[in-house]
């Protein structure tokens, strides 16, 4: 959206307004639509400090306190859907049915207004896609499956099945990582309580002597003044850091990147980001190539649900260079993206006229992949818990025993 100011006559006296419109026919549209008037001018303006900073805030809040639909009702939904419209009943009728019986209220939401939707002339998909970041890029992708194949029942009994092996997955993550969570928490805690009851102790000995006080010492003193006297500033600023950084992930483009960039080259998250996504993108890529969908199309669809931006714009690259008639298996190769071995099982399948089989087997392995991290994932974290812990054991060790230990000798030398 841009913003226009707009120079009007209006019974014979000159008014500027500011108009938010899509582009300059659609502010000249709206000046016209709203005030009566001759248009003398009009031209585009940066926007207004106060407009920005309200609608900043309000997409702050959006942001922040926007929820997805809770999983376990969404596949219940799409379970009742696909027996449903399998049953002949109309995909208005079953929407209906299923919003009146959920007790998800947002689910209740998006479903009511799919069912107007459709009514009024709008496809499943196109309503859905207002609903992106609630219901998933996989969802939109195979309810547009079901609408290319006219076979909607299938579509989403295969979404279903899908969202259920995801959300397994999901739960796998969370189980393995309860553990170092509380491991890390409760030295947490008591790494705080130490700083704040254990160390002012030793603070007035250290003061009462005037000794030198060794690094590790000023650190831990510096520490709990800041707790002391900042705790409360450095939690609200902490949890507003935090807030910023999804928000500026959600709504800016160039932050997003980099951001992803980044966490395709961290420790652990890496592979976990990259197993998951080309999993992902398998399954969907697969399940449009048996539908019969074109392989351009395919991949238009399959790559439009990945999330993280870096590997969405390798994997369109593929679409692209297969619109542009090169090989799927050249295209895929050319993203460096994927493994020799993916490349080879691509190129027979590809060679052989059975890609959907072979697509099969590749998203069998990265399967096997993904799982294989979140299976071993207490084994990946325990080598940096361990080093945090004692760091953290380190810390308190050097700081309050260092100078204990110099002021004894310089207690025996008098």
């Amino acid at each position: 959206m841009k913003y226009y100011q707009v120079t009007l006559l209006v019974r014979g006296n000159r008014r500027n307004i500011i108009l938010k419109a899509n582009d300059r026919a659609d502010a000249i549209s709206k000046a016209k639509k709203d005030y009566q008037g001759t248009l003398i001018r009009i031209k585009e303006i940066s926007a207004p400090i106060d407009a920005t900073i309200k609608e900043f805030f309000s997409q702050f809040r959006t942001t922040v306190a926007n929820k997805k639909v809770q999983p376990k009702n969404l596949i219940a939904a799409i379970r009742q859907l696909a027996v449903m419209t399998n049953a002949g009943i109309s995909v208005h009728d079953a929407l209906n049915e299923i919003a009146g019986a959920t007790n998800d209220a947002k689910l209740k939401e998006i479903l009511t207004q799919a069912s107007e939707n459709i009514n009024s002339g709008l496809s499943l998909s196109e309503t859905f896609k207002r609903y992106r970041y609630d219901v998933g890029g996989i969802t939109l992708a195979m309810i547009e499956l079901g609408e290319q194949t006219g076979n909607m029942a299938d579509a989403l009994a295969s979404l279903a099945d899908i969202l259920e092996e995801i959300q397994e997955n999901v739960q796998k993550f969370k189980k393995a990582m309860r553990y170092p969570m509380i491991t890390m928490g409760a030295m947490a805690i008591a790494f705080t309580i130490l700083i704040m009851v254990v160390v002012p102790k030793f603070k007035a000995i250290f003061e009462k002597f005037h000794a030198e006080l060794p690094l590790p010492t000023k650190i831990l003193l510096g520490i709990e003044h800041v707790m002391s006297n900042y705790g409360l500033i450095v939690l609200v600023g902490l949890v507003f850091f935090i807030m910023l950084i999804l928000y500026l992930y959600r709504n800016n483009e160039n932050f997003k990147y980099k951001a992803d960039k980044l966490m395709l080259k961290t420790y652990l998250i890496k592979d976990i980001i990259f197993f998951a996504t080309l999993n992902r993108f398998s399954i969907v890529f697969t399940e449009l190539v048996h539908a019969g969908i074109p392989i351009a199309d395919a991949l238009d669809t399959a790559t439009s649900m990945i999330d993280n931006a870096v590997l969405k714009e390798k994997l369109e690259a593929v679409k692209v260079s297969v619109s542009r008639g090169v090989s799927l298996t050249e295209a895929f190769k050319d993203t460096g993206v994927f493994e020799n071995m993916i490349i080879q099982m691509i190129s027979a399948g590809e060679s052989s006229g059975q890609l959907d089989s072979m697509m099969r087997k590749v998203t069998d392995y990265y399967r096997m992949r993904f799982n294989y991290i979140l299976d071993n994932m207490s084994s990946y974290i325990e080598p940096i818990m361990l080093a945090i812990i004692a760091g953290l054991v380190l810390l308190l060790a050097l700081g309050i025993f260092l100078p204990m230990w110099d002021m004894a000798r310089a207690v025996k030398a008098h």
